[in-house]
């Protein structure tokens, strides 16, 4: 009994060495990611001068806070652009929203597309291809319809793709708490687990994946790479088009925008079915990073470390392992949640850092069960060679 405590021990004071390691590592990218964005604004092009853009913008039921997300891509400062939306059926009823919200509007030339129920597995690419098929456009921004942004979002997200070297940008998001706890262990999730290793990724080896509520992309590059076609198969094709666009010898960008992503889960099951999908397609789509990352978590080798060092009889060192694995993820919160998306629950309570860093654990655990994933009305297989899925599994009501 006495060896195993001492294995346990050791695997926590490993894993509260790596996580400190890697907020090292948060923090040398946070610090890039400022002179990044100093840069960037310091060298913005003046709005006038700026090439029309194409919004492509998927829609799938009345989701929470519809209304003023879609408002805020009408209320862009940008000189030229107009937004297509795509749902699945004409009765969805987003559609009535778009209608209401685009009425407000008509100066800004919209488009509502019916694709009909997917022939892909991949959704939205298929919804992204048939609204690229009539954009008017040579850069197309695509987005999620969870997503509010701010009026200079268009200009900034846009700007670095006047470099003929980039061929598409992506950015990182705050999560919008607008549902309750359980809703809120996801937004500070988005806030600041999934920037710190963006920024971690951004500092080691670049950017070659986009994140999904924002890719902004040049049309060029899109067909280079054998179209939105090329992506019907993948469960993370915001994961695969940057990566094939950085094949193709493009740059990707990491914009210095911050945009909000609405966060509306009311229950712990919905909470744990979307976590569980993000967690498995990071799983699928970056086996070794999403292996390494199970060391990352503080909290939980904090929690192991002093229960195992209190059953030794060293409840004291237990306190300061646990102690410092939550002070980790409370500078985490601060440093990255506060500094670089500028959540004020990051900022208020870092606390709800500490309680999302042990769901992060337990997500990142239960990801290596069964290979299947609940999304919109259906479930998936996906493979174990790459990360394609197969639709094999009759609908359910799980929350998409």
């Amino acid at each position: 009994m006495s060896f195993i405590l001492d294995v346990l021990l050791g695997i926590a004071v490993l894993g509260i060495v790596s996580s400190t390691i890697f907020l090292g590592l948060a923090f040398a990218g946070t610090m890039r990611f400022h002179r990044d964005a100093q840069r960037a604004r310091s060298s913005q092009p003046a709005a006038a001068g700026m090439p029309p853009v194409s919004v492509l913008k998927p829609v799938h039921g009345r989701e929470a806070q519809l209304k003023e997300n879609l408002e805020s891509f009408f209320s862009q400062d940008y000189p030229a652009y107009e937004i297509l939306f795509a749902a699945d059926q004409a009765d969805d009823a987003a559609l009535d929203v778009v209608r209401e919200v685009s009425a407000r509007y008509p100066q800004i030339p919209c488009r509502i597309l019916v694709t009909g129920v997917p022939p892909w597995p991949n959704p939205p690419a298929y919804c992204f291809y048939r609204m690229s098929e009539v954009a008017t456009h040579e850069i197309l921004v695509t987005s999620d319809s969870d997503v509010e942004v701010a009026p200079n979002y268009l200009q900034e997200v846009v700007a670095p793709l006047l470099d003929p070297t980039v061929g598409m940008v992506t950015c990182v998001y705050r999560g919008k708490n607008v549902a309750g706890f359980w809703s809120g262990l996801t937004a500070i999730g988005m806030s600041v687990e999934m920037t710190a290793g963006v920024l971690v990724a951004n500092l080691l080896e670049g950017i070659n994946f986009g994140l999904g509520p924002t890719i902004a992309v040049k049309r060029e590059a899109v067909a280079k790479i054998g179209g939105y076609e090329a992506l019907g198969e993948y469960f993370a094709n915001d994961y695969m088009i940057g990566k094939l666009i950085d094949n193709a010898g493009y740059r990707v960008v990491l914009s210095h925008h911050i945009i909000d992503h609405v966060v509306s889960q009311t229950s712990f099951q919905k909470m744990w079915g979307s976590q569980l999908r993000w967690a498995k397609s990071t799983r699928y789509s970056r086996p070794k990073g999403h292996f390494g990352s199970g060391l990352t978590y503080a909290a939980a080798f904090g929690l192991l470390g002093f229960a195992t060092a209190a059953l030794r009889g060293n409840v004291t060192l237990g306190l300061w392992l646990l102690g410092a694995a939550c002070l980790n993820r409370v500078i985490e919160s601060w440093l990255v949640g506060w500094s670089v998306v500028r959540d004020p629950v990051a900022l208020k309570q870092p606390w709800m850092n500490v309680y999302r860093d042990l769901l992060g654990f337990a997500v990142w655990a239960a990801s290596y069960t069964a290979a299947r994933a609940v999304w919109r009305d259906s479930n998936y297989e996906l493979s174990r060679d790459k990360i394609t899925l197969r639709k094999n599994f009759l609908p359910t009501d799980e929350h998409r």
